[in-house]
């Protein structure tokens, strides 16, 4: 597991952190079946690959659209604010959990790309620097990773945010 530099610069230490919680996401998906990844569990149908769906998309229209950047088609629906966050019958855990991978590295491709004070525009038209998109993305990727963190626990008593050094 990676540690935010002590004495990094602004991009590298926002990026590592990012990078921190991205890796729990991916950390508490392992090891389990089809059918625990897609178990609503909780009364609004939250999920593991729920979550998982809504960090891929999020992390391509952030970064990506955000920055005149291509994307792969994302499950936004203006009539349907819960669609990003539903892992439909015909999805598979490999197929979402590929398509956060991708848009994992799409966006690392614009981080890579980008000076921390690039500006872009944001899906609602606000001006917004690659800064202020690395903090909000760590920001969301950290809440839903505390998500993840529940639900694992609460499908086999896996607790604890990164795997643990075994020496």
């Amino acid at each position: 597991m990676r540690i935010v530099p002590y004495v990094g610069d602004e991009k590298e230490s926002l990026w590592v952190s990012l990078d921190r919680h991205r890796d729990a996401v991916l950390w508490k998906l392992g090891g389990l079946d089809e059918e625990r990844l897609r178990r609503p569990m909780t009364p609004s149908g939250t999920s593991l690959l729920g979550v998982t769906k809504h960090l891929a998309a999020v992390e391509y229209s952030w970064f990506c659209t955000t920055f005149g950047r291509e994307t792969e088609p994302l499950p936004f629906d203006e009539d349907d604010p819960e669609a990003d966050l539903r892992v439909e019958p015909g999805e598979t855990a490999e197929g979402v959990i590929a398509f956060y991978r991708r848009a994992r590295a799409a966006s690392d491709r614009v981080i890579g790309a980008l000076e921390v004070g690039s500006r872009g525009t944001s899906w609602y038209g606000e001006t917004v620097t690659l800064r202020w998109v690395l903090i909000h993305m760590i920001e969301e990727t950290a809440r839903h990773a505390g998500h993840l963190d529940i639900i694992r626990e609460l499908l086999d008593g896996a607790t604890g945010d990164h795997l643990r050094d075994p020496s």
